[in-house]
């Protein structure tokens, strides 16, 4: 399913597989989520705003972080990642959830000393006027970090097995650079370009690198199976039939042995941007 309607995408069966790996994932990317987290300074009795908070993992980090003193909101406008992260949050009275498009349903009020990410800005349609309404709702002293992928050839996790892929089930029609998705933060100059023409100053794209694995696996088919189920290969198999599937984690199996820990596990290198800007 294409990322054009990003409701739809959100909400279909892409959102059942995110909840679904849920785990997977946070193990995945956390490395680069604890970066940001860590550049974000939240500190006690602040007020976070999370955005694109998925099924929760940077909302309970962000609520250690400000305490009972603080609060953190996180807004996603998956219903079924949603449901998952209010699950997992529990009862903590300083946490609480918008639903929604945050380009709409984030409160056009500064009430916010943080406005945080983990891998969710890079969805929006209009970016623009996304980041408007971010700092629209941050106090005048407030601040932003996120953190977002560079490019793919730059992102052995995601290029060696998707290019592999395509190999075998053919390559997609390709997307503008700059149209929603996971890659599209990956230059530099036009997410500064971005966010000082939504009213944010003291841009900075710091480079952040980790590796990125995929869990242990008892043989290379293993560790393809668990590759396919995340990432660009999942987006680019949605909507094909068993037969690609299968075709895909063989060619991906004949690329990995490079990769593979003692374990079993496919472990790559990943790379990505920490941005963080202030209002004034």
């Amino acid at each position: 399913m294409s990322m054009a309607n990003p409701l739809e995408y959100w909400n279909g069966p892409a959102a059942e597989r995110w909840v679904r790996d849920q785990v997977d994932f946070d193990r995945m990317v956390g490395p680069f989520g604890d970066a940001a987290i860590e550049a974000s300074k939240a500190s006690a009795g602040e007020s976070a705003l999370d955005v694109g908070c998925g099924c929760g993992e940077t909302v309970l980090d962000l609520a250690s972080r400000v305490g009972p003193t603080g609060r953190v909101v996180g807004v996603d406008l998956s219903v079924p990642m949603l449901t998952r992260a209010k699950e997992r949050c529990g009862e903590r009275s300083n946490v609480s959830f918008l639903e929604g498009d945050a380009s709409k349903v984030i409160p056009e009020q500064p009430s916010f000393d943080l406005a945080f990410s983990r891998f969710g800005v890079m969805f929006f349609p209009d970016p623009v006027v996304a980041f408007r309404r971010i700092r629209a709702a941050l106090r005048p002293t407030g601040r932003l970090c996120f953190v977002c992928w560079r490019a793919l050839d730059a992102n052995p996790w995601a290029a060696v097995p998707f290019e592999a892929a395509v190999r075998a089930v053919g390559r997609p029609e390709p997307t503008p650079p700059d149209a929603p998705g996971p890659f599209s933060f990956a230059d530099p100059k036009r997410v500064g370009a971005i966010l000082e023409a939504a009213g944010f100053r003291d841009v900075a794209a710091t480079s952040f690198e980790s590796e990125v694995g995929f869990g242990p696996a008892s043989s290379a088919e293993e560790a393809a199976t668990a590759i396919v189920r995340l990432g660009p290969v999942a987006r680019l198999l949605a909507d094909r039939d068993e037969e690609a599937r299968s075709k895909a984690i063989a060619a991906i199996c004949k690329v990995i042995p490079p990769y593979l820990a003692a374990n079993g596990e496919p472990r790559f290198r990943g790379a990505a941007w920490v941005v963080t800007a202030r209002c004034s």
